[in-house]
């Protein structure tokens, strides 16, 4: 008899083992969460988000949005789509996170002719664009700029095109044509 009992309590110590492990795994499985969303949802989502609101309502949006408002922001983009407040929530973090330019309604856009001449738009944050060689760093940080509007002229200055990427900078900051040529000579990487 006593040749089986050490036996048996290992057999009851292998149990107990098993069953504990069995039941942390358990918690563990409960407690996994939905992943984030990749970026290039958010991004999306950021553009769907913009295009429901009217220009005033987008203008006030972001200026919510940079004060750290994001109740008031959330409220705002409530009211405007009339969405879930989930939906909201997700909707004014994307906009944070990927800030939109105000765009018109495709039939705003075909009965308004382009015209060059006009201002740039102002955005509701300031967009800063750095470029650096070497030891030299040159900074621009203005509200008329965003990502695509920043793209087009490191495009331009990538093709060669320097006069036209400064003349762009320009445009759409508050530097000097001699700054704007320093930058654009910085972003030949």
């Amino acid at each position: 008899m006593e040749s089986l009992l050490i036996p048996f309590l290992i057999l009851v110590a292998v149990a107990v083992a098993v069953a504990l492990t069995a039941r942390a795994l358990g918690r563990r499985r409960r407690t996994v969460r939905e992943p984030a969303k990749p970026p290039t949802e958010s991004a999306e989502l950021a553009r769907e988000a913009a295009a429901k609101l009217s220009e005033d309502e987008h203008r006030r949006l972001y200026a919510l949005i940079a004060q750290g408002q994001a109740m008031a922001a959330i409220k705002l983009y409530y009211e405007a789509s009339g969405q879930g407040l989930r939906a909201s929530r997700d909707a004014v973090a994307a906009l944070a996170a990927h800030p939109q330019p105000f765009r018109s309604s495709p039939a705003q856009e075909s009965s308004e002719p382009e015209d060059d001449d006009e201002p740039p738009q102002r955005f509701p944050y300031r967009y800063r664009a750095i470029a650096s060689k070497g030891d030299v760093t040159r900074e621009v940080s203005s509200n008329m700029l965003n990502d695509e509007i920043y793209g087009r002229i490191r495009t331009l200055a990538k093709s060669g095109n320097i006069e036209a990427a400064a003349t762009a900078l320009t445009r759409h900051s508050d530097i000097t044509m001699k700054q704007a040529r320093e930058f654009i000579a910085l972003l030949d990487d």
